[in-house]
Formats: structure tokens, C-alpha cells, sequence
């Protein structure tokens, strides 16, 4: 249990710097965002929601490359 309350933290940490408006961000500030997001995905991947997400993303890609012949 311990794994989602992180996670939905980071979640909402996330989405509060994305609200920020882009002027005021240094690299500083970009860079941590980065490794948030990055965290973020390592802690969703293995969950149901995680592979979810990943049957989801690999049915689109498969959709599209199919399309695309």
C-alpha cells in the first residue's frame, strides 16, 4: 500500500508544477520535474494501472504502424 500513497504524491506534485507557467521555471526546476516524472513511471509501472497503460500504448503503436502500410 505504501507503493500508491507515494505514488499518487507524486502524482499531484506533478501536476502542480506542470501548472506553473513556463517562464517561471529555471533548469534547475525542468530537471527536477524530470526526475519526479521519471520516478513517477518506475513506481506505476509494475501496478495493473501501469500495464494498463502499457497494453494501451502498444495497441495504439500497433494500430498506427498498421495504418501506416
Amino acid at each position: 500500500m505504501l507503493t500508491i500513497n507515494v505514488t499518487v504524491l507524486l502524482a499531484v506534485i506533478v501536476v502542480l508544477r506542470l501548472r506553473r507557467r513556463t517562464e517561471a521555471r529555471s533548469r534547475s526546476d525542468e530537471k527536477l520535474t524530470v526526475v519526479i516524472v521519471l520516478a513517477l513511471g518506475v513506481l506505476i509501472a509494475p501496478t495493473p494501472v501501469g500495464q494498463g497503460i502499457l497494453d494501451l500504448i502498444g495497441q495504439l503503436a500497433s494500430g498506427v504502424s498498421q495504418s501506416g502500410r
